[in-house]
């Protein structure tokens, strides 16, 4: 059996949806913030990369498509001067001339979610998912089933403590 890693998994899930808005897989739209940096991606998100309807004749150089993006009311005069810094840099990211346009949509746009703080593992818990690992073949694997059976066993370990309280 092949393990997949779950970003395969991830990209599976994700492709029809992104590729109906013309997106070739979740890059653009999971990297925004490091493709454009954190002040504009607060106030922008990706919404569809516009393809160009016809196919280029041989010999023929294809246009660039465009990438829609919905950014907020008062932003989009600031996105708008940026617009040829945005689209290098998308450019870059996907390591070909991909975008010619780009296209602002007003509105509003969701806060980014912030990243929730973990609290360390607890060492001995960790130790004895080690150990409990231990025949697993792949160092790599091992270290993962490691930390999933310590989170696991925290997390049952705070939700019998919210309801015990």
């Amino acid at each position: 059996m092949a393990v997949k890693s779950l970003a395969d998994l991830i990209d599976d899930l994700l492709a029809p949806a992104l590729a109906a808005q013309g997106f070739a897989g979740r890059a653009v739209v999971a990297l925004w913030p490091e493709i454009v940096g954190e002040r504009l991606a607060a106030r922008s998100r990706p919404l569809k990369i516009d393809w160009p309807r016809r196919r280029p004749a041989p010999g023929e150089a294809s246009e660039p498509a465009t990438l829609v993006v919905r950014v907020e009311g008062a932003f989009a005069l600031d996105m708008q001067q940026l617009a040829p810094i945005v689209i290098e840099r998308v450019n870059t990211h996907l390591g070909w001339r991909a975008v010619g346009k780009l296209v602002l949509k007003q509105g509003p746009v969701d806060a980014p979610v912030a990243a929730v703080a973990r609290r360390p593992t607890d060492p001995a818990l960790l130790a004895r998912m080690e150990r409990q690992v231990a025949g697993v073949e792949g160092e790599a694997l091992r270290a993962c089933l490691a930390r999933l059976g310590a989170h696991v066993a925290e997390r049952a370990a705070r939700q019998h403590s919210d309801t015990a309280s």
